[in-house]
């Protein structure tokens, strides 16, 4: 049997196959687990950027083992250029590149259930930049179903704030470097997913070439950042693996699969599915933090839990649907 590789023109079949389960209920348990991971696994002291950087060679790596595995490689050689590579990945490269290091930063100041619910918001944007680039329109339900999700924002967002007497962090870093970062990485993940929505249609890349080039253009775009930039600075005077455990490893190569999978699980089952795996993701994570943490949801995480889960069902559930013009 001849192994077919993902692309943007793969067809979605009806039924999901014991393969495309796989793929969905690992990045359904990475997704959850990511934030728990970083925090347990990574120290305040590791650069942000070296972290970064590390994670988009894993990811590298990954793909082009797979895509040797699947025979793409070897097509690679008659069919790439430079120049299609960097309309199709070049700038969302470098966006997602920046998102990644603002994640890195809001993951060390927000609680992990928090972190997760308000990372939903990139769905919103998503909308939004898809609409604005290629004129996706979103049904009336999906409209309401993205109005919950700002609410359960706002929720997280005042909750955070109002929690400032029994919080044992500072209430201003708590915002400007857990929720803002976070909300800004949203918006930047929206963008980012509408012009690789755009470039898929034009470029006809699979999930695996689409990884490497956006990782080493993104790469490429961090590296040229540090000659100016406080994380930069800070390689230079401490060293690149400055702070880093072997443990640090696992939060890094835990990240870099995540990257791989959700291509894998939008190629092959599509987004309402993919939606699915989101919900699971956010039990996955609520469940994982009252475990290892012993730390249950405040009462803000649990009103804005249920208005995340419904929000996301609705929106994959009812999609827009073009009305056919009588003749």
């Amino acid at each position: 049997m001849v192994a077919t590789k993902p692309n943007a023109s793969t067809p979605i079949t009806g039924k999901m196959s014991p393969r495309i389960w796989f793929y969905s209920i690992l990045l359904s348990l990475q997704y959850g687990a990511q934030p728990l991971i970083s925090k347990r696994f990574t120290r305040r002291e590791v650069i942000v950027t070296s972290s970064v950087l590390i994670c988009e060679i894993a990811k590298v790596l990954c793909a082009i083992i797979l895509m040797a595995k699947d025979g793409s490689i070897k097509r690679l050689a008659k069919e790439w250029t430079l120049m299609g590579s960097l309309t199709a990945s070049g700038l969302p490269a470098a966006i997602y590149a920046l998102q990644n290091s603002l994640l890195q930063i809001s993951y060390r100041n927000l609680d992990s259930l928090t972190f997760s619910m308000l990372n939903q918001t990139k769905i919103f944007f998503t909308a939004l930049f898809t609409y604005i680039i290629l004129r996706q329109r979103q049904s009336i339900q999906q409209t309401g179903a993205l109005f919950l999700l700002i609410m359960a924002a706002v929720l997280l967002s005042i909750g955070e704030g109002s929690s400032k007497a029994s919080s044992t962090g500072d209430p201003e870093q708590i915002l400007f470097y857990g929720i803002v970062p976070v909300l800004v990485a949203s918006v930047l993940s929206g963008l980012a997913s509408a012009l690789c929505q755009w470039a898929s249609q034009v470029k006809k890349h699979s999930s695996y070439l689409m990884t490497v080039e956006m990782s080493i253009v993104g790469s490429l775009c961090l590296l040229a950042s540090t000659s100016k930039s406080p994380d930069g600075e800070s390689i230079r005077r401490h060293g690149f693996f400055y702070g880093w455990t072997p443990l640090t490893l696992i939060p890094v190569v835990a990240n870099a699969v995540g990257g791989i999978l959700v291509g894998l699980v939008t190629s092959l089952a599509g987004g309402v599915r993919k939606g699915f795996v989101i919900v699971s993701a956010l039990l996955v994570t609520a469940m994982l933090q009252f475990l290892f943490e012993g730390k249950p949801p405040s009462v803000y995480c649990l009103v804005a839990l249920p208005l995340v889960i419904s929000s996301i069902s609705i929106y994959q559930k009812y999609p827009y649907k073009v009305k056919k013009k009588e003749a």
